[in-house]
C-alpha cells in the first residue's frame, strides 16, 4: 500500500448504476436552479449573524491560546522531521509521510469546516517570524501584498499538490523531511520581507485553510467581532482578492487530475510512462481546463448580464468554494476513514525502536471495515451534487447582489459550466 493511494470508490462501489447518478446529479443542479430563479427572488443570505461573548472571543482571540497552539504545532513539525530522518526507511512503516499527506494535508478540511480557519490560528511558521523578525524589523514588500492578493498562496499550493500527485518520490520519507524544511525556509524568508501578513497571502495551508472555513458557521463581521452565522452567509461574505479564483481553481484542476490519473484512459495512454513529465503536464492541463471552462461561464453570464466581464472571474470566485470542497471530499474521505489510522498505529512507535509500543496499537491493521464501499460512495456522490447546489445557491446570491435581478439567461452559462463540473467530476471520479 502507498501513502498516496487516496482509496477513492470504483464503480463498482456505487449502490446504483454510474448513468443513473450523472444524470440524476445533473437533474439536481438544474432542478435548484429552476427553483431558485422561482422562490429566490431577493438577497438572503445577509446579516452580521450573533455575536459570541466578549470573554470567549477574548479567550479565542488571546495570545496565549494562539501561541500554546502554534508552540504546539512547531514541535510536532520538528517530531515529524526527525521521523522523517531517522525513522524507519520502510515507507509503509514510517510515520512522517502518513501525517503529512493524510493526517494534515485530509484532516486540514473538517478541522477548518468545524473550527475555523485552524491553520492561520496553530501556524508554527507565524510564531518563527516573530522570533525572526529581531534580524529584519522592517518588511520593505509589505505594501505590494495587496496587489499579490492570493496568487502567491496559488503558487505554494500548485507545488504541494504537484508533490502529492506527481512526484515519484513523494512516499519517501526523506522527500517529505526535505519538502518540510524547504517549504518553512522559503515561507520564513518571504515573511522577512513582505511581514507577517505574508501567510495570509503565501502560504498555501493557511490559505487553504481559509478558503474552507468560509463555510464553517463561524464568521467575523468587519469590526472583528466573531459570531455564529449561517456558512453560506460566510462564503458570500469572502473578500474579493486577486488571485482567489486561481487558489480555487488550483483546487479543483488537482482534484480533477486525481481522478483521471485513475482512469484506464490516463493509465494505458497518456500516464502509461507514469514519469515526471506527463504527470506534470497532465495536472497542468486539468487546472488549465477547469481554469477556461471557469473564466467562460462566468465572463459569458456577464456579458448577458450586461456586466464588465473582466470583473465576473473575480465577483464569482467565492461561489465555487462549496464545489471545491464537494470535490476534496469526494477524493479524500476514504483516505482519511480507512489510511488515516495508519498514524494511530506508527505513533506508537515512531522510531521504530524494537520492544516499544506506546498506545499498544503497532501490531494493529488498517481495519477495511470500518467504512463500507456503498457508505464511500454515497459520500462521494452527495458531496459533489451538494457542493454544486450550493455553488449554484451562491452564484444565484451573488448575481441578485450584482443587479438586482437574476434572469435565467443571464445564469444560463455559469450554471451549465457547474453541471460540466458535476458530470465530469462525477465520471472521473468513478472511472467512467
Amino acid at each position: 500500500m502507498t501513502v498516496l493511494a487516496h482509496g477513492v470508490g470504483s464503480r463498482t462501489d456505487l449502490p446504483i448504476p454510474i448513468g443513473f447518478a450523472l444524470y440524476g446529479a445533473g437533474a439536481a443542479i438544474l432542478a435548484s436552479f429552476a427553483v431558485l430563479l422561482l422562490f429566490w427572488r431577493t438577497p438572503r443570505l445577509g446579516g452580521s449573524g450573533r455575536p459570541l461573548p466578549a470573554g470567549l472571543q477574548r479567550v479565542l482571540d488571546g495570545a496565549p491560546l494562539r501561541r500554546g497552539l502554534q508552540a504546539f504545532a512547531l514541535v510536532v513539525a520538528c517530531f515529524v522531521v526527525a521521523v522523517a530522518l531517522w525513522g524507519p526507511d520502510d515507507t509503509s512503516r514510517n510515520l512522517a509521510p502518513w501525517v503529512l499527506y493524510v493526517t494534515f494535508w485530509v484532516g486540514l478540511v473538517p478541522l477548518s469546516l468545524l473550527l475555523g480557519p485552524v491553520a492561520r490560528v496553530a501556524n508554527p511558521l507565524r510564531l518563527l517570524h516573530r522570533g525572526l523578525r529581531v534580524l529584519a524589523p522592517r518588511a520593505p514588500g509589505a505594501t505590494r501584498l495587496p496587489a499579490l492578493g492570493l496568487w502567491p498562496a496559488a503558487g505554494s499550493l500548485l507545488v504541494f499538490v504537484w508533490l502529492e500527485l506527481v512526484y515519484p518520490g513523494r512516499s519517501e520519507p526523506t522527500t517529505v523531511a526535505v519538502f518540510l524544511i524547504a517549504y518553512a525556509v522559503v515561507q520564513l524568508a518571504l515573511s522577512l520581507w513582505f511581514g507577517e501578513r505574508w501567510f495570509a497571502h503565501g502560504d498555501g495551508f493557511e490559505a487553504y485553510s481559509t478558503l474552507i472555513a468560509r463555510l464553517s458557521p463561524w464568521g467575523r463581521r468587519d469590526d472583528g467581532r466573531l459570531v455564529l452565522r449561517n456558512p453560506l452567509a460566510n462564503a458570500m461574505a469572502t473578500p474579493q482578492q486577486p488571485g482567489l479564483a486561481a487558489l480555487v481553481v488550483v483546487l479543483l484542476g488537482s482534484t480533477a487530475f486525481d481522478g483521471l490519473s485513475r482512469t484506464v484512459f490516463w493509465q494505458s495512454g497518456p500516464g502509461s510512462a507514469n514519469d515526471t513529465l506527463s504527470g506534470t503536464l497532465g495536472l497542468l492541463a486539468m487546472i488549465a481546463v477547469v481554469g477556461a471552462l471557469y473564466l467562460l461561464g462566468t465572463r459569458l453570464s456577464g456579458r448577458m448580464a450586461g456586466q464588465d466581464p473582466a470583473v465576473q472571474p473575480g465577483r464569482y470566485a467565492a461561489t465555487v468554494i462549496p464545489i471545491a470542497l464537494g470535490y476534496t471530499v469526494a477524493h479524500y474521505f476514504s483516505l482519511l476513514a480507512l489510511d488515516g489510522q495508519t498514524t494511530w498505529i506508527l505513533a506508537s512507535n515512531p522510531f521504530g525502536v524494537a520492544g516499544v509500543d506506546l498506545f499498544g496499537t503497532y501490531g494493529n491493521r488498517v481495519d477495511l471495515t470500518a467504512v463500507s464501499s456503498d457508505v464511500i460512495a454515497l459520500v462521494q456522490v452527495g458531496a459533489i451534487i451538494l457542493g454544486h447546489v450550493a455553488g449554484v445557491t451562491l452564484a444565484h446570491e451573488r448575481a441578485l447582489l450584482s443587479a438586482r435581478r437574476a434572469r435565467a439567461s443571464d445564469q444560463l452559462p455559469l450554471v451549465l459550466v457547474m453541471v460540466c463540473f458535476t458530470l465530469g467530476g462525477l465520471g472521473l471520479l468513478f472511472g467512467f
